[in-house]
């Protein structure tokens, strides 16, 4: 692939890619309306709402590896300022988050005039975990890994879990922030080093030792350090032409990327079904001035009931 004048691919989207000798595959990760509309619904501090874009990234590049048919989960759990973090992302792309944090802490850590992204995971999330989920139904066992949370960034923290837990070496970028009309933006960079090829694609790729392979994956993790936010951030550069930027000295291939989007799983259903598994007593305590008002934590949506909806069949 050679870089040339290519039109800005669509926002939202996910480019899988392979970067010759074939032992090196990745992801690139490009949010726009999917993320400012995550993020905007809910009226987060800035270092929360960083945090929690962070978090969104992360899950949508880490759900790109995996097959499954269902739902991938990464959350946070912490003792800090930010309690909890959950992003999801189905097998189809649809993408939501939330965040919980208390706001009395947050703003012993933020300094004033300066309410950013500046203050590291650890001083938002404290002492607790990272895990990540997949669940494909309820006829399926569902996987679930756990980290403990270390690393002065999300992605630290999946590397430390990735040299933990796997033995699959990876490499990630992130990066988050807002354009100057506010609007939030996400990209992300995300490879992987694969085993040595096998005989059947042998021939594809030329045989390299032990030291060559792993200067190589050292010059990888480079190229994905030297991604300036900049260029993960602009809507303008095409996916190629960064990739092509990063790994031209070896050539890349890429697929057709996969379309993102933001999209809550709530609905009227659901949450009637919820509500009927709790006990009358419970839920004329939830009821304030005779109705009961269910708010989605992910989406803000709300759903009131009255004694004759929730007595209705």
């Amino acid at each position: 692939m050679s870089e040339r004048d290519l039109s800005a691919p669509p926002d939202d989207f996910i480019q899988s890619f392979k970067a010759a000798p074939l032992t090196l595959r990745g992801r690139l990760l490009r949010l726009g309306p999917a993320i400012d509309a995550i993020l905007r619904r809910h009226d987060y501090p800035l270092p929360v709402a960083s945090l929690l874009g962070e978090a969104l990234t992360l899950a949508a590049l880490l759900a790109a590896t995996l097959k499954y048919d269902g739902v991938f989960t990464l959350q946070t759990k912490g003792d800090g300022a930010i309690r909890l973090l959950v992003a999801d992302v189905t097998s189809d792309g649809a993408l939501r988050g939330y965040a919980q944090y208390d706001g009395d802490r947050l703003a012993t850590i933020a300094a004033p005039g300066q309410p950013g992204p500046s203050a590291s995971a650890p001083r938002l999330l404290g002492a607790g975990y990272l895990a990540f989920t997949v669940d494909q139904g309820t006829h399926t066992e569902r996987y679930q890994g756990i980290v403990e949370l270390t690393g002065a960034t999300l992605a630290e923290c999946a590397h430390h879990y990735f040299r933990q837990s796997e033995q699959l070496e990876t490499g990630i970028r992130i990066a988050v922030g807002q354009g100057v009309d506010g609007t939030w933006r996400a990209g992300g960079l995300l490879v992987q080093r694969l085993p040595p090829p096998g005989a059947e694609v042998a021939a594809l790729a030329p045989p390299q030792d032990e030291d060559e392979a792993e200067d190589g994956w050292r010059r990888a993790l480079v190229m994905v350090g030297s991604a300036a936010t900049s260029e993960l951030l602009d809507p303008g550069l095409a996916a190629e032409t960064l990739l092509y930027r990063l790994f031209h000295e070896k050539g890349v291939r890429v697929w057709p990327p996969k379309g993102l989007r933001h999209s809550c799983r709530c609905s009227p259903h659901r949450v009637e079904a919820m509500l009927r598994q709790l006990q009358p007593t419970e839920l004329t305590d939830l009821m304030i001035d005779g109705k009961l008002i269910v708010t989605c934590e992910f989406c803000n949506a709300r759903y009131t009931y009255d004694d004759r909806a929730l007595a209705s069949p």
